[in-house]
């Protein structure tokens, strides 16, 4: 493979507004050479569906038929038990809406705070199309925490992590245990080991 086919290999369009979420994405591929490129949502009909991974895999094969390039995407949502998993797939509109105090506001009163992040990335390329997901276990805090981070991070708190949410974390720090570095890091070692991929 000549060294433009590398890089043309390596270099994947990320499908996202969301910058913060590129970086926090290509923090965890630098690791293992792999390159994105960033490019805004297309226009698209929205899928109705509580998955996380219907809708991931509906944007990356939309995303592949309109560019005809490998692409990946990923959506993320926040699963409250107390409030039977909301807002899960809807998280990005509810934190547009009511955003995060918002959602502490329907938690008042209720000592029960567990819950999930998840993060779903699918990649296609018109040939392999891949899901891998991550999760982390967690509790919502009772007042927002930091501002590093974005979304409800500065709510969330990840167990094991000394009683910090991601908002009080740098961007190392959060990758420890964030559902998106899991679920980027799952897709590089298969990336990597599907086209022999090596660190730059």
């Amino acid at each position: 493979m000549s060294n433009k086919e590398d890089h043309v290999r390596n270099e994947i369009i990320f499908l996202t507004s969301n910058v913060n979420k590129f970086r926090e994405a290509q923090s965890v591929l630098n690791r293992f050479g792999i390159r994105l490129k960033r490019m805004g949502m297309l226009e698209r009909l929205e899928i109705q569906s509580e998955s996380l991974e219907e809708i991931s895999i509906y944007s990356a094969i939309h995303g592949y038929q309109m560019l005809r390039k490998p692409v990946i995407t990923e959506d993320a949502g926040l699963f409250v038990f107390a409030l039977r998993g909301f807002p899960g797939p809807y998280s990005s509109y509810i934190f547009r809406t009511i955003g995060v105090h918002g959602l502490l506001k329907l938690l008042d009163d209720i000592t029960q705070r567990n819950a999930i992040f998840k993060s779903v990335v699918t990649f296609f390329d018109g040939t392999f199309l891949k899901t891998f997901s991550g999760t982390v276990q967690g509790e919502i805090a009772t007042e927002c925490k930091g501002n590093k981070g974005f979304g409800f991070d500065p709510i969330f708190t990840p167990k094991h992590a000394s009683n910090k949410t991601f908002g009080e974390m740098n961007k190392t720090e959060k990758n420890k245990y964030s559902h998106r570095a899991k679920a980027f890091t799952k897709f590089a070692k298969w990336y990597s080991s599907t086209f022999k991929i090596k660190p730059s």
